[in-house]
């Protein structure tokens, strides 16, 4: 039955984990003391700190700052296996899981492959925009930034200039708010002193929402405060507005005002990433999966879900836990527990969430923080809540290299008022070749 996939049967029980985010590390780390075999499945050999992708986007952080090897992780774990692969599907009756490079049997499975970009079905936008969900997303726009500019000194046109120097951000979450105040930075501090011959007045940026304020999830404090910081760095912010269509070049929006602009980031949303084979009657909206208070998928006995493909539907909590970091780990971990609670025949402990609260920060100096300590709500913003950002983020970040890496980066950039990671390697995104638009304008 096992192709490729070199795992031993011992004889004990084996626990199979998709996905590797934060949800598939925690639980990983918490079966160190399972006897059994703990197998995780990733179609990346390491692990992603995603809250931190928006600084490789806007040349603050190398990638290799932010991520980690699977193994380096678990050398110390002598239950756990890793196989770099992709999962097609799982044969839910035989309790196997077919992969890449084989089929995988388990015993227990667990499905925490997060969510991916939520591109509401506008297959138009999903060609022509750039998502921010992982390392790859992260340097094509950090590229596409640094190329638009080199492309703009070479152009004379007003239009088209504008097009390359102007940037659009959908979506006004905490990825949205912070790129937006990322770029402000960049306008501000760097790019004027890379690129001379340009002027940077007329680099504009607007970020899009469809809602009436910025950060839903935060407190309306937090958001209002959110607003007041971009608008003082000269971010255009649009409220209750949609992206009806994107080209390339030509941002409609629904209430029939237009922006020109070659770069489209989207940060509108996300959907869960199911694997083929689950019973559809599992799935709620927005493609995640429903599970009890134990994390056990609806339908199944041996077959759980975790972090953001996880849909915990109760009476107090109907739309299920946000798809954030801390619901994940706090998910992985206790589901430890509870799978090696199983193994012994113990009782398995129902999950509750405890909030620690939400934050975001907008450019230098400047950032919202909703935080929860001992029971009671904090609220804070601007230098104060930038300083709790940071360490948070920071004791956050796995590995202490990283951490160094990260550390002397931010300090780095905050005295010297730069970001020394503009480098253009790899892809970019490039929607409609400045020739074409040449040839189109001079006819």
């Amino acid at each position: 039955m096992i192709q490729h996939t070199r795992i031993a049967e011992t004889g004990k029980r084996r626990i199979v984990i998709v996905g590797g985010g934060f949800a598939g590390i925690e639980l990983a780390k918490s079966l160190a003391p399972a006897d059994g075999q703990v197998v995780l499945i990733d179609k990346q050999n390491y692990h992603t700190f995603q809250p931190l992708l928006y600084q490789v986007s806007t040349a603050g952080l190398e990638a290799d700052s932010i991520v980690y090897p699977f193994r380096k992780i678990f050398e110390d774990q002598e239950n756990f296996y890793f196989r770099l692969a992709e999962v097609q599907s799982v044969d839910t009756t035989n309790q196997v899981v077919e992969t890449s490079i084989g089929l995988l049997r388990y015993d227990y499975l667990v499905i925490a492959t997060g969510a991916t970009t939520n591109f509401y079905g506008n297959e138009q936008i999903q060609r022509s925009s750039i998502p921010i969900k992982n390392i790859g997303d992260a340097l094509a726009l950090r590229n596409t930034i640094l190329s638009n500019f080199e492309k703009a000194l070479q152009i004379d046109e007003e239009e088209q200039l504008n097009s390359l120097m102007d940037y659009v951000i959908v979506g006004g979450g905490p990825t949205g708010v912070e790129v937006a105040g990322a770029l402000s930075e960049l306008r501000k501090h760097v790019f004027p002193k890379d690129y001379r011959e340009l002027d940077f007045v007329k680099m504009d940026i607007h970020l899009i929402q469809s809602g009436p304020r910025l950060l839903n999830g935060m407190s309306e404090e937090a958001a209002t405060k959110a607003l007041e910081y971009l608008e003082r760095f000269g971010v255009k912010v649009w409220l209750n507005q949609r992206v009806k269509s994107y080209d390339g070049y030509t941002v409609l929006l629904d209430s029939g005002e237009k922006i020109i602009s070659r770069t489209l980031i989207w940060a509108a949303g996300v959907t869960g990433s199911p694997i083929a084979g689950i019973r559809s009657e599992s799935l709620l909206k927005g493609n995640r999966l429903q599970v009890d208070v134990y994390n056990r998928v609806a339908g199944y006995e041996n077959i759980f879900a975790i972090g953001d493909i996880a849909a915990m539907v109760t009476e107090e909590n109907p739309q299920g836990h946000p798809m954030m970091a801390q619901p994940a780990m706090q998910q992985g971990k206790l589901l430890g527990q509870n799978l090696m609670n199983l193994m012994t025949g113990e009782p398995l402990k129902a999950f509750s969430y405890n909030d620690k609260g939400s934050m975001a920060t907008i450019g230098r100096n400047r950032a919202v923080a909703d935080l929860k300590v001992f029971n009671k709500e904090y609220r804070t913003q601007g230098f104060r809540a930038w300083l709790i950002w940071m360490f948070i983020h920071l004791i956050s970040v796995i590995g202490f290299r990283n951490r160094i890496v990260v550390l002397l980066n931010w300090m780095w950039s905050y005295f010297s008022y730069d970001k020394g990671i503009r480098l253009i390697i790899g892809k970019k995104k490039e929607n409609v070749p400045v020739e074409e638009v040449t040839e189109k304008t001079m006819v």
